[in-house]
């Protein structure tokens, strides 16, 4: 990756950069304006003039006239004043919330039994990089029902399907990407929902999803979850039926289908949030955190090829955090490396050869609790974190030394991009699964951001943000939702997202993803999947979509 600088005056200090990235539009909307009826009478070779038989046309930087850039600069960057910026304005009584359509693609909403604080998308056969609408998506998601009915809690298998495009108008639909297809027009009718449940007696402390390849030619591939409970178990269940009925008309799911494969307590009495599939041991491998700051690995026990049997806990775990161990991300190109962090403040990268069973780094890189990690899949050697404090960061682990010892962590090193935006704790965050330089952040201030390392620190235009203070120029977008625990990006449907967050009944549809599902399989509105408008040059695409909720009144 190429380096880039704060300044032009900054020749000393070493900045770590991401991917760069093209600004200008290429004249694909070049639109010349008439100057001048008398043409001059000299003309310069290199002149930034060109002419016809009939006019003599002004050009700009991309075939346009200076005049017209520069009046679609002053209209792109106008900000209503309406704009509610969470964390930094307050609704008073009678207001509400209502986001502004004209800056998704997609956006629906959804509805369950209980709160459901975590889930997981899963992998799917209908392509890669689909650009189609209406879109399908499955997912997989955990209960949190209320302590005195617990055993109502369940494991929720989804398939989404007929996730139409936000209505837009004439206008702007003259204007999207034309590469963004409907199959069936802009309104693909009402949006789909289909579930099948897995009973619980616990609640889901967090909810993740594997894999794993065809078996033979003849085999479906087999997806398993790994469930962190409150009740201190690891739950494994295998999901492949329930997925399958969803294309098989009048399957019936047996009890014993819904039955976990394994019920792991490797932890004891201490639940924990942390767990992590392997995603280069083919065999199955999971790492799960808990209270005490203990890791164990799970895999799968003797003959359990495929992950399909019986799975086993390893006895001796982990150990080195102070703390509970809050997340886990496992190396996307090393199988046997994997990274913790902790509320001990530390993060720490583990080798599972390792007999000692000890961190071969040791990190100390915040004052108060790490929430969540994630360790991008396309730059290798960076890893993104994100504090109770409110500020996330991005680090260069080549910049991070091996420990020596058993007590040896070092201070914290210099990260490569660090923000405090936010102003209540980081709950989740996740690198864009096929562009390096995007991080989608969820926060206790009721806010999915997305944010562009790439953008450049000296770059006039990426430093105007229109009057709105305290908005950091690799903002690109801002979507309220209440309570937001968790984001992850669809793999296989570029600029979609999915977040979830607390239920609550009377607040505004565009705040929550989870209120009521009936049990059975039926057609409903759904919440929390958004889409954003196919990606522009990065300083276009932040200045259309910094931010979009405005203040309405309810009366």
């Amino acid at each position: 990756m190429s380096k880039r600088t704060a300044g032009e005056d900054e020749q000393s200090t070493e900045q770590y950069s991401f991917k760069n990235r093209q600004r200008a539009d290429n004249g694909k909307n070049s639109t010349p304006m008439k100057a001048d009826d008398q043409p001059s009478d000299f003309e310069d070779e290199f002149s930034d003039e060109f002419s016809s038989e009939d006019e003599v046309f002004e050009a700009g930087v991309d075939g346009r006239p200076d005049a017209d850039l520069e009046a679609e600069k002053r209209d792109a960057m106008e900000v209503d004043q309406d704009t509610f910026m969470p964390g930094r304005h307050k609704l008073e009584a009678g207001q509400s919330l209502a986001p502004d359509a004209s800056a998704y693609e997609m956006l629906h909403t959804l509805s369950m039994p209980w709160p459901c604080l975590s889930f997981d998308i899963l992998h799917d056969d209908l392509g890669e990089g689909r650009k189609t609408y209406p879109a399908t998506m499955y997912s997989v998601a955990g209960t949190q029902a209320d302590t005195r009915r617990a055993r109502e809690n369940q494991i929720l298998v989804m398939k989404m399907s007929s996730l139409s495009r936000v209505e837009k108008s004439r206008e702007e639909e003259d204007s999207d990407d034309d590469s963004v297809d409907d199959e069936d027009g802009q309104d693909g009718g009402d949006p789909i929902l289909e579930t099948k449940s897995i009973p619980m007696n616990s609640t889901t402390n967090r909810i993740r999803t594997h894999r794993f390849a065809q078996a033979d030619s003849l085999s479906s591939p087999k997806t398993l979850t790994a469930t962190m409970t409150e009740s201190a178990e690891l739950v494994i269940h295998d999901i492949t039926p329930h997925l399958a009925s969803f294309d098989t008309a009048g399957t019936v799911i047996t009890p014993s289908q819904s039955q976990p494969l394994s019920t792991l307590k490797p932890h004891g009495s201490r639940e924990g949030y942390a767990v992590a599939w392997s995603p280069l041991i083919s065999t199955g491998k999971i790492l799960s955190g808990d209270q005490q700051g203990r890791i164990f690995a799970s895999s799968p026990g003797d003959g359990n090829s495929g992950g399909g049997g019986k799975w086993v806990s390893d006895t001796r775990p982990y150990t080195s955090h102070t703390a509970s161990v809050e997340d886990i991300s496992w190396s996307p190109s090393e199988r046997n490396v994997f990274a913790s962090a902790s509320a001990d403040g530390t993060v720490k990268v583990w080798d599972i050869r390792s007999k000692s069973r000890k961190p071969a780094v040791d990190v100390q890189i915040s004052a108060t609790d790490i929430n969540v990690l994630s360790w991008s899949k396309l730059t290798q050697h960076l890893l993104a974190t994100g504090d109770d404090d409110g500020e996330w960061a991005v680090w260069d682990l080549r910049a991070w030394k091996p420990a020596a010892g058993a007590t040896n962590t070092q201070p914290k090193p210099q990260s490569v991009a660090s923000f405090s935006f936010h102003k209540e704790q980081i709950t989740s965050i996740e690198w864009h699964p096929n562009d390096d330089s995007i991080i989608a952040v969820a926060a206790g201030d009721n806010t999915v951001t997305l944010w562009d390392l790439a953008v450049e620190l000296d770059d006039e235009e990426s430093r105007d943000t229109a009057g709105v203070e305290d908005v950091p120029p690799q903002l690109l977008f801002v979507h309220y939702m209440e309570t937001v625990k968790e984001c992850h990006w669809h793999a296989q449907i570029p600029g979609v997202i999915m977040a979830t967050g607390l239920n609550g009944l009377g607040r505004s549809a565009f705040d929550q993803l989870f209120e009521e599902l009936p049990q059975s399989d039926h057609a409903q509105k759904i919440e929390g999947i958004f889409s954003l408008k196919p990606m522009l040059p990065t300083g276009v695409w932040r200045r259309k979509l910094t931010v979009f909720l405005k203040l309405l009144s309810s009366g």
